[in-house]
């Protein structure tokens, strides 16, 4: 088919303002008048499809496994279900499908559900075209206007989804209750000729969910058990974490069963990715002071959230939100934009001392299992931290001799530095490390300090130095076996025992 056959053009958005301007416009069109809302998301994505253009727009990761399924659900006409664990972008990409939409569309001015002017559903468009015929007003809605999202609650009722009759505006109107006029229409009918969202799907109540069951099969709605029929034009997709179906709802079967695809969404699958996901949505370019962030220290934030979902102290169930390392990296930044303005400096670069002061960003984050809950979250914060370091490290230095470095420290040296100290000053005890400068690199103060740090974390972190809080990066401090296990040992070699290692 031509590359606009089923589109409305650009040139026409503004014109027509009258059901006789309309009919004469290209929307006039036999093949237009009447195409469903899924019909019109189904061409404007072959068109898409096409011309070879981004099907989203700002959504990293999906593009081999959640993206396909949804080009599969959208050209099959189906209503759709999102199923993941949180901050796995379901939200976003259930608003993200008004790309599918057309640039505007035509509607009755004044109805509340937004009636196609070529085949009316309410009573009231029906006589006012009726009356008006060709001069019926016409009004122009955007994609954006058409996208109805409704949370899911547990207060949530059938009259906030399908509507109610509304005795006040039958008694002003002296309409009989069972009249169309009398209805006061809930999100859904509102949502006519357009996509309508429920978000974590198993909170809503079984009842509310049986009052979509029509919907989805019948195309209708019925209000208070009237015999009102409004074979509504809408697409319905869901979104749900397989967690709540157990800790506070589910899914009743038989609306499960009507939902045509479910698409299992997930976290980034490579390092990579999620560094790309979390630069893209942190809120990093701050205005005050030029803000640097090393790649080694994006790739230990991140490091965090991946470590964190592999760790059995952490409750797998709930997930480690995308959200985590996003908020971690902006409180890192935040704390580097901190030492920069006390210290007058212009330029700040964040230091891996700044992801510790980030943790609770990551606390409110995480979960834990019982052996986590023992241990307390910003102990394991901490130490999540400190692993992601450590792979971070051996992946930038994989086979740099850090022999001088170990030796400084081993013959008593001890640097302790502070978050807040400004780089001058760390500078000038990072010079006292022979080597350690050198293998910083070059650059400006900020950068040497944190590249020069980086490599004493990631020492720490393999157990190459020793840091406390009270004394900073120290040796390594090497247990000396007590007298007990030394006296029981020389008591096994005389007995003709081997020691256990």
């Amino acid at each position: 088919m031509p590359e606009n056959h089923n589109r409305v053009p650009k040139e026409i958005m503004s014109r027509p303002a009258t059901l006789g301007e309309l009919a004469s416009s290209p929307f006039g069109a036999e093949n237009l008048r009447r195409r469903s809302i899924k019909d019109e998301m189904r061409d404007n994505l072959i068109r898409k499809l096409r011309d070879k253009a981004p099907i989203f727009s700002g959504v990293v990761g999906y593009d081999d496994s959640v993206v396909p399924q949804i080009i599969n659900a959208v050209l099959s006409r189906h209503n759709m279900i999102l199923l993941g664990l949180r901050g796995q972008a379901k939200s976003r990409i259930l608003r993200e499908l008004t790309e599918f939409l057309d640039e505007a569309t035509p509607a009755v001015a004044g109805c509340e559900i937004h009636d196609n002017p070529f085949a009316p559903l309410c009573r009231e468009c029906r006589e006012l075209i009726a009356q008006k015929k060709d001069d019926t007003p016409i009004v122009w809605r955007t994609p954006d206007e058409r996208y109805v999202e409704k949370l899911a609650t547990p207060d949530v009722t059938i009259a906030d989804i399908i509507g109610d009759i509304d005795p006040i505006k039958a008694a002003k109107g002296g309409h009989a209750l069972g009249s169309e006029f009398s209805i006061h229409y809930g999100l859904l009918p509102r949502a006519n000729r357009g996509i309508f969202a429920i978000n974590e799907l198993p909170d809503l109540a079984g009842k509310i969910q049986v009052g979509l069951f029509n919907i989805m099969q019948e195309g209708d709605v019925q209000i208070k058990g009237y015999p009102v029929r409004l074979p509504l034009d809408v697409v319905l997709v869901f979104s749900a974490n397989p967690e709540d179906y157990t800790a506070r709802g589910k899914i009743v079967t038989p609306l499960k069963d009507r939902i045509g695809s479910e698409i299992k969404t997930h976290y980034p699958a490579t390092l990579e990715l999620g560094v790309a996901i979390t630069e893209q949505e942190a809120w990093i370019r701050r205005s005050e002071v030029g803000v640097q962030i090393p790649p080694f220290l994006k790739q230990v934030v991140e490091g965090v959230a991946f470590k964190a979902r592999a760790d059995q102290r952490i409750d797998k169930r709930s997930g480690v939100s995308q959200r985590l390392p996003i908020s971690c990296l902006e409180n890192a930044v935040s704390n580097a934009e901190r030492r920069a303005l006390l210290a007058g400096e212009t330029t700040a670069v964040a230091r891996i001392l700044d992801v510790y002061a980030a943790a609770p960003a990551i606390t409110g984050k995480i979960e834990l299992e019982y052996e986590g809950e023992l241990k307390g979250a910003e102990t394991i914060a901490r130490d999540l931290i400190k692993q992601s370091v450590k792979a971070a490290f051996r992946q930038a230095h994989p086979a740099t001799d850090f022999k001088t470095i170990i030796e400084f420290f081993e013959a008593g040296g001890a640097l302790k530095m502070s978050d807040a100290d400004p780089s001058k000053s760390v500078l000038a005890q990072l010079s006292r490390v022979p080597t350690l400068l050198a293998l910083a690199g070059s650059g400006n103060d900020p950068e040497r300090v944190a590249f020069a740090e980086f490599i004493l974390e990631g020492l720490y972190a393999n157990d190459k130095i020793g840091r406390s809080e009270e004394r900073g990066y120290t040796a390594v401090e090497r247990r000396v076996p007590s007298q007990e296990v030394y006296t029981d040992y020389t008591m096994d070699r005389a007995r003709g025992k081997k020691p256990l290692n």
